[in-house]
């Protein structure tokens, strides 16, 4: 069996994987440094996270042919700290990130993804394409017009080769070919070169060089928190949507405690804290890569390209990385969302509306992910929150029977209680609950309200219809003695 799983997450697409690799080692460079440029910190630091990261999760994670690295998520987190304490503060809270991500892990916490709506990890999408697309513009600023004729054959590279020869990666053919011309031709555009400098050296292994006290547990805990969450969230909606591409499912606690490690060994080696790519998983699946070995070789790569082939790295044209990080874009967001919006619910589209936005104005998937749960939630009580109460008089007017049909909770107890007529004169009071449920405190206090009003004037109480668990939270939280039915 082991044999199996080995042969099938490593082996299965030896080709399309180291090709894929290859890629997208290319692409994690100018990402890499313009990710530490972000944070406050070396070129390198944001360059050795990759590669470790890269290579550890390839043997760690829970998800095959998902690639993870340094990402502009988790730099913005970071600039405070590495602003008011240094790098060697970063790389302990990193270790400390990685700790954290693997107890995530071990106590299974990645099966709350399931509370994260449809319309708000669409809306993270649309958000993070939209954010790919617009961090392209940069590298247009103050250059010449070919800049512009670069990138479009680029892209005219990347679509139509496919036509001609789909075993190599268009992505790589376009990297070479415009690299190729540039060179050539002495053409004067940004390179790789002018993001930032690459020390050709390899990292090493080394313990941050801080004082081991509670002060510095304060200083590094709460970074690490946010680290954490930004980091596991980000990586979570990543392999979900990697096995939406490749229809597979993917282990997400596994990929939790992968996270983890592989941010242990970027603190240890120094690089700062990473999680799961979007954009890089997009580019590894659509070069080919689909299974560990593919994050291997982009880790493996990636140092060699840094260290052997520094060089030549540093002239490859910004240009065609712009150009594969356009395509990235336009793959990436949910062109659906937008053909079909006026068929899902307005709801549905106001909240996956409002992800979009708070991303865009923050640069914070986080925020966008928080923002629409939260709205997601607020519409989700409001729906549910609508209840319907018929009262029947029974025994020529002696007895009032009322009918409830909804859900009770706090966001239904005022509407029930203002359906209730309080004024009559009768022996006694039948609430029936068949078709109802109670929730919360909230709801075993209205009842209490409901039956303290009618004893005060001699009326009885009985509730019937009661669902166990019902029954129970009656049962358990009523202050005032009952004559509960259960049915």
């Amino acid at each position: 069996m082991y044999r199996a799983m080995f042969q099938e997450q490593w082996l299965s697409n030896i080709k399309g994987d180291v090709l894929a690799g290859i890629v997208v080692a290319l692409a994690l460079i100018p990402e890499s440094i313009a990710f530490s440029i972000i944070a406050g910190v070396d070129p390198m630091v944001g360059l050795y996270a990759s590669f470790c990261i890269c290579i550890v999760i390839a043997l760690t994670g829970g998800r095959p042919g998902m690639i993870s690295g340094a990402t502009g998520a988790m730099a913005l987190l970071m600039t405070t700290l590495v602003a008011q304490y240094g790098l060697s503060y970063l790389l302990a809270t990193t270790i400390l990130t990685g700790i954290l991500q693997i107890l995530f892990g071990l106590f299974q916490l990645a099966r709350f993804m399931k509370f994260i709506p449809k319309s708000v990890m669409v809306g993270f999408v649309n958000a993070l394409a939209i954010l790919i697309f617009t961090s392209q513009f940069q590298h247009f600023q103050d250059e010449s017009p070919i800049i512009f004729v670069l990138t479009g054959l680029t892209l005219a590279i990347i679509y139509l080769f496919p036509y001609f020869n789909k075993s190599i990666p268009s992505t790589l053919v376009a990297i070479i070919v415009i690299s190729i011309l540039v060179i050539t031709m002495n053409i004067e555009v940004r390179t790789v070169g002018d993001m930032g400098e690459l020390t050709r050296t390899l990292p090493v292994l080394a313990l941050p060089e801080i004082p081991l006290t509670i002060e510095t547990l304060r200083i590094i805990l709460p970074y690490a928190l946010a680290l954490t969450i930004v980091g596991l969230l980000e990586s979570l909606l990543t392999a979900s949507i990697v096995d939406d591409m490749t229809e597979t499912e993917s282990n997400k606690n596994q990929e939790s405690r992968g996270q983890g490690l592989a941010n242990i060994a970027a603190g240890l080696f120094g690089g700062m804290a990473g999680c799961g790519m979007i954009g890089q998983s997009v580019i590894n699946v659509k070069s080919g890569g689909c299974t560990r070995l593919a994050s291997l070789i982009a880790g493996l790569f990636l140092m060699f390209l840094i260290i052997v082939l520094g060089a030549i790295v540093v002239q490859i044209p910004m240009a065609a990385l712009a150009g594969i990080m356009i395509m990235v874009s336009i793959g990436t967001f949910n062109w659906y969302s937008l053909t079909n919006i006026h068929k899902v619910p307005l709801t549905d589209a106001v909240i996956m509306g409002v992800t979009v936005l708070t991303v865009i104005f923050t640069h914070n998937l986080a925020y966008g992910v928080l923002a629409g749960v939260l709205l997601s939630m607020i519409v989700f009580a409001v729906k549910i929150s609508k209840i319907r109460v018929l009262g029947l008089y029974m025994d020529e007017g002696t007895r009032k029977i009322y009918y409830v049909q909804g859900q009770l909770f706090f966001a239904s107890v005022t509407e029930f209680l203002d359906n209730i007529d309080f004024n009559d004169e009768l022996e006694e009071v039948v609430i029936d609950l068949t078709e109802s449920h109670l929730w919360d405190d909230s709801a075993i206090g209205a009842l209490d309200r409901l039956e303290t009003k009618f004893k005060g004037k001699g009326t009885s109480v009985r509730f019937i219809g009661l669902n166990g668990e019902s029954n129970r939270l009656l049962e358990r939280l009523s202050s005032v003695r009952r004559n509960a039915e259960h049915s």
